[in-house]
C-alpha cells in the first residue's frame, strides 16, 4: 500500500517539500530552486527527493499560481456581462483609496476592461420579483460578439441575483450554446450575497482566474499520474482547507491565497502540540513576513480580503497580515533622515549584499552577518555568504550615514525589522481585542528564527516555538488540513422579526448541498463536519460580526445574547438596548482528511556539545561568546540556556541571553521569554 504523504509549497524564490512515511512518521525535507513554471519545480524536487510516485498516498499543493496571475496580470481575455446601466460597478468600486491624501496614485485598473464589460436588458428587484425578463434576443447577440473576440472566460452579474438568479442561469445557458468549452460563473453561484460590487468583484476574479488555475492543477495532475501517482490531487485553498481539482472549476478564485493559509494552519497545530490553545504565527521568508493568529484552537476567518487593493474576493479566509520584510529587505534613510527598513527588497537575486551577486544595499541578512547571528552558510552550504561584503554594505549604508559604529548599525537595521513586525502583530492582536501575553509566538519561515525571541520580548510574549523544520513549516501546513468548503448566503433581516424554524431550514438546505458536494469529491458521510455561524450586527452598522449558531437553532434570542457577548469582546463595548440585524447565514463544510502526525521522540539524557563557539553581538556593544549548535544534535529533554545559536539546513535560530529554552518532544525549541 502507499504509505508516503507529500507536500509542496511553491514560493518565488524556492519549491519547499515535506515528505512523511506513514508507517514510521519519519519527515523529510528538499529545498529546490522555483522555476517558471512551477510544475517543472515541483516534479524536478520530487524525483531529486528519491519520491516514487506509486509509493505516494496523499499528494498536498498549496500553490501561488493564482496570486500571481492577479499580481502580474498575466491573464486570458475574459468578458464581463452586466444588468443594463451597470457595466461600470467595478470600476466605481466603493470610491476610496488605499492612500487617502495621496492625489496621485489611482487604483489599479479592473481585470475585465470597460470594452469587454457588455450589457443586457434585465431586472429584478431587491425582493426577487423578476421586474423585466432577460431579453433573450439581445443575450445571443451578447453571445455571438463574445465568440468572436475569442474571449477565454466570462463573468455573469446581475443586479440583485443574490436573491433570485433566475436571469444570470439564463445567461449562462445562451452563452454555453454559443461557446461550450468557455467557462462561465455566474455572482448567484459564486457569491449570493448583497452589495453589488463585493459579488461582482469576486465573481470576475473568479472567471479570469479558472482558465488559468484549471489549465495548471489539470497538467499537474496528468504528470503526477504519468508518473504513478493514483489519488486525488489536493490543493490548499484561502479557507484553511484543501480542494480537489474538480471544485477548482467552480471556485478558482479560493485559491488566490493558497501559499499564505499554509503557513497559518502548520502554525496554529504546532502550538497546539506544544499546549498552546492561543498562537501567533510569524512566517518570515526572504522578501516579506506574513502574521496570523489562532484564538482557543480557531485560525481567525476574514472576508475582508483582496490581492490588489479596489478588488475584494469575498471568500472565507484566514487572516493573514503580510508586510515587507524579510531577510533581503533594504535598510534605507528617508528624507527626513530616519533609518527605515523595507518593504524593497534585494530579493533572490541579486540578494543580499553578502550573496556577492553585486548589491551593495544592506539588508536585514547582512546585518545578522554582521552581528554573527548568521554564520558564513545557508541551505546546507548552498549558498556562501561573504562577511566583509556584509560589513560593507552596513558601514556604507548606514553607519556612516548615522555617525554608528559597524556593529551599532546593524543592531539599529535589525531593531527597526522587529519594529515592524511587532507592529504587525499589535494590528492582528492587541486591535482584535487579544492580549499577546496570552499567547505564543511560532517563528517559521527562512528568517523567523533570528527575529522571534526579540519580537516576543517587544510584546511581552512569554514562549516562541521553533518548529523541527521552520524553512519547510509552510509545506508540513498541506499536510495538517481537511477537504472544507464555505458556503454562504444573505439573511437580511431585524432579528426581531427573524424566525428559528426557518432559519433552521435554510441551514438544513444549505448543509444537503455540502454533504452532496463532499460525497461527490469522494468523502465518507461519517467524515463530514457541518460548523453553522450567522453574521449580525446592531441595526444601523455596516460591518458585521459572526456567531457561531447551533444545530438546530431553536432561538434568535440566544443568537442575539451570543452576538452580544462577541461584540463586546471584539470591540469592549456591548448595547443590549440596541435592535440587533441579521446579515447572512455561513456553513463551513468540513471533510476528515487522515493527516499526518509527526513523530514522538523520548528524552536520551544526551548533552550535546555545541558544534564550535564565535562572538555574537545582542546590542550595538560588547559581543557574546556564544555557542553555536547543530539542530540534528539536539535531542527531546534537552534543555539550555541563552545566549546561544542553533544552526540547521533551513534556518537559523536565535536564543538571546536571558532566555532558556528547551526542546520537547516532537523536537520542537521552545524559548520561554
Amino acid at each position: 500500500m502507499p504509505s508516503l504523504r507529500v507536500a509542496v509549497d511553491v514560493g518565488g524564490t524556492f519549491t519547499d517539500i515535506c515528505i512523511m512515511d506513514e508507517k514510521s512518521g519519519s519527515i523529510r525535507i528538499e529545498k529546490t530552486a522555483s522555476t517558471p513554471d512551477p510544475i517543472d519545480g515541483i516534479l524536478g524536487g520530487v524525483a531529486k527527493a528519491g519520491v516514487d510516485m506509486t509509493d505516494v498516498a496523499l499528494f498536498s499543493h498549496g500553490t501561488t499560481v493564482a496570486t500571481n496571475a492577479l499580481i502580474t496580470r498575466r491573464l486570458p481575455r475574459a468578458a464581463m456581462v452586466c444588468t443594463e446601466g451597470f457595466r461600470d460597478v467595478i470600476e466605481i468600486r466603493r470610491a476610496n483609496k488605499e492612500d487617502l491624501w495621496d492625489t496621485y496614485k489611482d487604483v489599479v485598473p479592473p481585470y475585465i476592461p470597460r470594452r469587454d464589460r457588455l450589457t443586457v436588458p434585465e431586472r429584478v428587484d431587491a425582493a426577487g420579483k423578476v421586474v423585466k425578463p432577460l431579453d433573450e434576443a439581445a443575450a445571443r447577440e451578447v453571445a455571438r460578439i463574445l465568440k468572436r473576440r475569442n474571449v477565454s472566460a466570462v463573468a455573469v452579474c446581475f443586479m440583485n441575483a443574490f436573491v433570485n438568479g433566475a436571469n444570470e442561469k439564463r445567461m449562462k445557458e445562451i452563452l454555453q450554446e454559443a461557446m461550450p468549452d468557455i467557462p462561465v460563473s455566474t455572482s448567484s453561484e459564486v457569491l449570493p450575497e448583497i452589495f453589488e460590487h463585493e459579488r461582482f468583484s469576486t465573481t470576475v476574479a473568479n472567471a479570469v482566474l479558472t482558465p488559468v488555475v484549471v489549465d495548471y492543477t489539470r497538467r499537474l495532475g496528468q504528470r503526477l499520474q504519468e508518473d504513478g501517482y493514483t489519488r486525488d490531487l489536493l490543493l490548499l485553498h484561502t479557507g484553511g482547507g484543501v480542494m480537489t481539482p474538480k471544485s477548482v472549476e467552480d471556485f478558482a478564485a479560493r485559491l488566490a491565497g493558497s501559499g499564505i493559509a499554509a503557513g497559518a494552519i502548520a502554525s496554529r497545530q504546532i502550538a497546539m502540540l506544544c499546549g498552546f490553545q492561543n498562537s501567533i504565527g510569524l512566517d518570515m521568508g526572504g522578501t516579506s513576513t506574513d502574521v496570523s493568529l489562532a484564538y482557543e484552537g480557531q485560525s481567525r476567518i476574514t472576508k475582508d480580503w483582496f490581492i490588489e487593493y479596489g478588488y475584494p474576493i469575498r471568500f472565507a479566509s484566514i487572516e493573514v497580515l503580510t508586510i515587507g520584510a524579510g531577510g533581503g529587505s533594504l535598510a534605507w534613510r528617508d528624507e527626513a533622515g530616519s533609518l527605515r527598513n523595507g518593504p524593497q527588497s534585494a530579493g533572490a537575486n541579486p540578494g543580499p549584499a553578502c550573496y556577492g551577486n553585486g548589491n551593495m544595499q544592506p539588508t536585514n541578512t547582512d546585518a545578522n552577518v554582521v552581528l554573527g547571528r548568521l554564520g558564513t552558510s545557508l541551505a546546507g552550504g548552498k549558498i556562501t555568504l561573504d562577511p566583509a561584503l556584509a560589513a560593507q554594505a552596513v558601514t556604507e549604508g548606514v553607519a556612516e550615514p548615522f555617525g554608528l559604529s559597524m556593529h551599532a548599525a546593524a543592531d539599529a537595521v535589525i531593531k527597526v525589522a522587529n519594529a515592524n513586525m511587532s507592529d504587525a502583530v499589535r494590528l492582528i492582536s492587541i486591535s482584535r481585542g487579544y492580549d499577546p501575553r496570552d499567547f505564543a509566538l511560532v517563528a517559521f519561515g527562512g528568517a523567523g528564527a533570528l527575529h522571534g525571541a526579540a519580537i516576543a520580548k517587544e510584546l511581552s510574549i512569554p514562549a516562541v516555538i521553533v518548529p523541527p523544520n521552520p524553512g519547510v513549516t509552510s509545506a508540513l501546513g498541506c499536510l495538517l488540513v481537511d477537504m472544507q468548503h464555505d458556503f454562504s448566503e444573505s439573511y437580511i433581516k431585524a432579528a426581531s422579526e427573524a424566525d428559528a424554524a426557518t432559519m433552521e431550514a435554510d441551514f438544513a438546505r444549505m448543509e444537503k448541498d455540502a454533504v452532496d458536494r463532499l460525497v461527490h469529491e469522494g468523502v465518507e458521510p461519517g467524515d463530514i463536519v457541518l460548523q453553522r455561524s450567522v453574521d449580525m450586527m446592531y441595526q444601523g452598522q455596516w460591518r458585521s460580526l459572526a456567531v457561531n449558531a447551533p444545530s438546530p437553532v431553536t432561538s434568535i434570542a440566544d443568537l442575539v445574547e451570543a452576538f452580544h457577548r462577541e461584540h463586546k469582546r471584539e470591540y469592549n463595548f456591548r448595547r443590549d438596548e440596541t435592535p440587533v440585524s441579521l446579515y447572512r447565514l455561513n456553513l463551513k463544510a468540513t471533510g476528515i482528511v487522515p493527516k499526518a502526525e509527526l513523530p514522538k521522540h523520548e528524552p536520551t539524557g544526551v548533552i550535546p556539545a555545541p558544534h564550535h563557539r564565535r562572538p555574537v553581538w545582542f546590542g550595538p556593544d560588547e559581543p557574546h561568546d556564544t555557542p553555536v549548535y547543530d539542530r540534528d544534535d539536539l535531542p527531546a529533554g534537552f534543555s539550555f540556556e541563552g545566549p546561544a545559536i542553533v544552526e540547521q539546513l533551513d534556518s537559523t535560530v536565535v536564543v538571546p541571553p536571558g532566555t532558556k529554552a528547551e526542546v520537547d518532544q516532537y523536537l520542537n525549541i521552545i524559548i520561554r521569554v
